[in-house]
């Protein structure tokens, strides 16, 4: 099992918790989608497990070892992570920001060349984009610098937050096609936070449907359209637009 939370939950407010006990497991090399309304709890989930915050209760493994205070250090560079809008430093080049990680762990140049020159075939980007800062990048460049710099020290993990939110629907659509793409050849275990329900039923090879800090279902989409565990999920599913049967 490469991540598993045993019986985790973040609470900021004793009265409003964020996220409810829970426990769950995300498999090796399997594309999983969490997804829900607004505040549900799935980016809390990912900040976690990204050891950007604590749990107030429980215990996150990685490959059965313990996410800790005196681990996280070394269990982030087996994490590729990717924020809305790319979170690129804007006094860095694209190509300093992809190679930082890589260069603060004295990576020999050559070898970062090489990396950069991969990445950049892998994502569809011009290497010569990565002289330009990030305010000199279109949307959809940034993100894909963004996956680059990710992806750089070859993660075991992949784990992407809302990565496609703030894109235009041509870019969005575009990039939708190469990350799917990306995900099939890497074989790499991904968890992808969405609260668009086209865009799990499209990535999601296991989808984990929550709501007000709750798992309320999780399995393969179709198991979802067909199979619900409660009227919230076909509500979820039918709200919508255009109709998500064409998915299935």
């Amino acid at each position: 099992m490469p991540i598993f939370l045993d019986q985790v939950s973040k609470k900021f407010d004793p009265l409003h918790p964020i996220l409810n006990t829970t426990t769950l497991t995300f498999q090796e090399g399997v594309t999983t989608v969490v997804i829900g309304p607004s505040g549900c709890g799935k980016s809390t989930l990912l900040r976690l497990m990204m050891g950007l915050i604590s749990p107030t209760t429980g215990r996150i493994f990685f490959d059965q070892q313990e996410l800790t205070p005196q681990t996280v250090q070394f269990l982030r560079r087996e994490m590729g992570y990717v924020v809305q809008e790319g979170g690129l430093f804007p006094h860095l080049t694209a190509q300093d920001n992809v190679a930082l990680l890589a260069r603060f762990l004295k990576y020999d140049s050559a070898t970062i060349q090489k990396r950069l020159a991969d990445l950049c075939d892998l994502v569809h980007l011009s290497s010569n984009t990565l002289a330009l800062y990030p305010l000199q990048l279109s949307g959809g460049e940034r993100q894909r610098v963004s996956l680059m710099r990710a992806l750089m020290l070859n993660p075991k993990y992949i784990l992407l937050d809302e990565p496609l939110a703030a894109l235009d629907p041509i870019t969005r659509y575009e990039l939708q096609l190469q990350l799917k793409q990306i995900f099939s050849y890497l074989r790499k275990t991904v968890i992808l936070v969405t609260h668009d329900m086209r865009e799990a039923a499209y990535f999601g090879e296991t989808l984990i449907l929550m709501r007000a800090g709750n798992i309320i279902q999780q399995g393969p989409f179709q198991n979802l359209m067909e199979q619900p565990t409660e009227p919230f999920v076909t509500d979820f599913i039918r709200a919508q637009q255009p109709p998500l049967e064409s998915f299935v």
